[in-house]
């Protein structure tokens, strides 16, 4: 059986790790603090594809280069301590994306790199308060 991975609120296997991570409809990538890209949740439905290949390279390496600008400004803002999250909703590929990037730091405070989060939030954008009311009663309902 295998060694069980200690984090600060429990412990999961790396099995446990890799199916949660590929069941989630939220895509993540970690870029460590010198803006390498680590890491990537491998999901069947990401928007943005990711290889290994990908791994190990700059992140500007790996997105389009019409982003680039921005991506150098929110990581400069991270590394800087200036900004410890951004977020942004924008079309992509007839959907409504948010994306999300979060400094991380250890204990003692050091950046130590950024997860960006990725989700297609169109099926909540389409409806309206009474839509998701609507929603609500239904799985209330059903999972009463």
């Amino acid at each position: 059986m295998e060694q069980p991975i200690k984090l600060a609120t429990g412990n999961l296997s790396l099995e446990q790790l890799n199916a949660i991570f590929a069941t989630i409809d939220q895509e993540f990538d970690f870029i460590d603090e010198n803006d390498i890209v680590r890491w990537y949740s491998n999901n069947p439905q990401r928007l943005f594809s990711r290889q290994p290949q990908h791994l190990n390279k700059h992140v500007l390496e790996v997105h389009p280069a019409h982003s680039a600008g921005r991506v150098k400004q929110v990581l400069a803002e991270m590394h800087s301590g200036t900004t410890g999250k951004v977020q942004m909703t924008v079309p992509i590929k007839n959907k409504q994306v948010h994306m999300a990037f979060y400094a991380l730091h250890n204990p003692a405070g050091e950046y130590v790199g950024c997860i960006e989060v990725t989700e297609d939030v169109t099926p909540y954008t389409k409806k309206t308060w009474l839509g998701n009311l609507l929603q609500l009663m239904k799985l209330t309902k059903q999972y009463k």
